[in-house]
This record gives structure tokens, C-alpha cells and sequence, in this order.
């Protein structure tokens, strides 16, 4: 008797239901994704082919990803990818996976420029603290084509992936990159940037385990738990940051919504600083703070 040869789109089918029974977010998406993954064509190409007979090497390889994904592997750490600003990134467990809210820091911080409000507005100095996968660094090198960027970590395994993700966008001479702790690179004021941006570590300590068991178990603690409160990460960054901006530059910090009244204050304490703001995302929560340097 011959073998049945699965056809893409029966597999299609089969697999959303599949998922849909384990509680899997987008099934259909998430089959989508998967398959075309596995197959190494666009999630176009799966309908144009739909009924294309599958090999048995092609099967089992689909499967071994669905089976990842049930165990609540994200998706993105089992296709090596996402997009940021329109950007194909690579991302591994090494980083945190980038979220549609970092974007609300690329978007402010070309907004300050596009309103004139940088002390150089067409070759700005730009530090991101705290890269990651290099997401909001890439993105800004992308958009101000005369910025000088600047991105910093802790992770060297981070700072390795950020840098394939800088050269793979062709912006490798662009960016520098540099390894330690928040502001260590840059001790003594070695530089002085128009622009600090950062999403830190801010979920609480006291609040990790309620996250998802798919950000909890697989994506790096490091880059996500802020302590006490969430706030150890923010307020040494606030504190700290006084003397590696330009006077006038701008410091903006990717929160808690909880968070931001208590920046604000720090902000105060800080005495470095003028004019402060808080900045609602997508949902209407408030997102990030912002803050600028006085002149005098």
C-alpha cells in the first residue's frame, strides 16, 4: 500500500487544530510561520503551493518545531527571527525577544530630531544602553543616516548577536559596540551623547514568577528583572547619566506603566535634568519617561 503524501495544505489545517487544543496563541499564524520555516518559503509561497506533497525529511522537521513550540518555546527563539521597525532581526535565547513597545523609544527619539531639539541635529551622538539583540541602535542608524550609534550591554553573548544583526543590515561600521554594565564603558565622561535610549530590566522581582511561563523560562532573567520593584535598573540609569550627556540632551526609558510617577521623582532628585515628560504607548498606558539635560 502506498504512504500517504501530507500536502501543505492539509498540514495546515491539521496543525491549527492541533495548536488550537494546547491553548497555542494564532494558531493558524503560528502553523504558518512554523511551516514556512521548515520549508524555507514565504508564508505566501505556502498558499500559492498548496498542494504540494510533503517528503517524510520535510514532515518530521515540521513536527520537531510544532513540538517546541507546545512546550512553550516562542516562536521567535525557534525561527532565529524578528521583526523590529520593519526590520528583520535575528534573535536567540541570549536576548530578549524585542516587543512593538521599544518601538515608542525609536519613534521619540525621531521625533526630538525632526523638532530641532537636539544640540546637533544632523550628526547626533546616540547611546543605546542595554542593546540586546541591537533592535532600537539598528533602527535609529537606519533612519539618521549621519548619527553616530552607540550600544552597550552587560551580555557579551547579547553584544555578539547585536553585531551580526548591525553588519546583516550593512550598518557593522556604524555602530560601536561596547560591553558592561550600564554606563561602565563610558566612565569619567569619556563621551557625551544628544540622545541616551534604553529599555532596562524593570519587571519585579516579587512579580517574575506570574509572568508567562514562555518569557519566564526561556527568555534571560538578566534582561528582565529589575529587582525590588523593577525600579534598581531605572534609578541607577537616571542617577547615573548626568554626565554622559550633552547639556540639552535628551534621556528616554522604556517602563513599567507603575513606574513612572516614581521616575519623575528621580528625575527630580537627579537635579541634572530641566524639563521631564511621561509618554503613553499604543494603549494609552504610560510607557516611557523622558528627560532633558539642563544647559546651564
Amino acid at each position: 500500500m502506498t504512504e500517504k503524501r501530507w500536502t501543505i495544505k492539509e498540514l495546515l489545517g491539521l496543525t491549527t487544530d492541533y495548536l488550537k487544543t494546547k491553548a497555542i496563541d494564532s494558531p493558524r499564524l503560528c502553523t504558518e510561520v512554523l511551516l514556512s520555516h521548515q520549508l524555507k518559503k514565504s508564508r505566501v509561497d505556502l498558499y500559492l503551493d498548496y498542494d504540494q506533497p510533503l517528503g517524510e525529511e520535510e514532515i518530521a522537521g515540521f513536527r520537531s518545531l510544532v513540538r517546541r513550540r507546545v512546550k512553550g518555546e516562542p516562536l521567535q527563539y525557534i525561527t532565529g527571527h524578528r521583526e523590529f521597525w520593519s526590520l528583520d532581526l535575528l534573535v536567540n535565547p541570549a536576548v530578549m525577544i524585542p516587543r512593538p513597545e521599544t518601538e515608542l523609544l525609536v519613534e521619540e527619539a525621531l521625533r526630538l530630531r525632526q523638532d530641532g531639539l537636539l544640540t546637533d541635529n544632523l550628526t547626533p551622538m546616540i547611546l543605546d544602553l542595554g542593546t540586546g539583540s541591537g533592535a532600537i541602535a539598528i533602527a535609529l542608524a537606519k533612519e539618521i543616516e549621519g548619527a553616530s550609534l552607540w550600544a552597550s550591554d552587560i551580555s557579551p553573548e547579547a553584544l555578539q548577536l547585536a553585531q551580526a544583526n548591525a553588519r546583516r543590515h550593512g550598518l557593522g561600521d556604524r555602530i560601536t559596540f561596547c560591553a558592561g554594565d550600564l554606563f561602565e564603558p563610558f566612565k569619567g565622561g569619556s563621551a557625551a551623547f544628544d540622545i541616551i535610549v534604553s529599555n532596562p530590566p524593570y519587571i519585579a522581582t516579587e512579580e517574575f514568577n506570574t509572568l508567562a511561563p514562555e518569557i519566564r523560562c526561556h527568555e534571560p532573567r538578566v534582561a528582565l528583572d529589575g529587582r525590588e520593584g523593577g525600579m534598581h535598573c531605572i534609578q541607577r540609569l537616571i542617577g547615573m547619566s548626568g554626565p554622559c550627556l550633552r547639556k540639552g540632551g535628551w534621556l528616554l526609558v522604556e517602563m513599567d506603566p507603575r513606574q513612572t510617577e516614581r521616575a519623575l521623582n528621580l528625575i527630580d532628585s537627579a537635579e541634572c535634568f530641566g524639563y521631564k515628560e511621561r509618554i503613553v504607548d499604543y494603549r494609552d498606558s504610560y510607557r516611557m519617561v523622558k528627560a532633558q539635560k539642563k544647559y546651564g
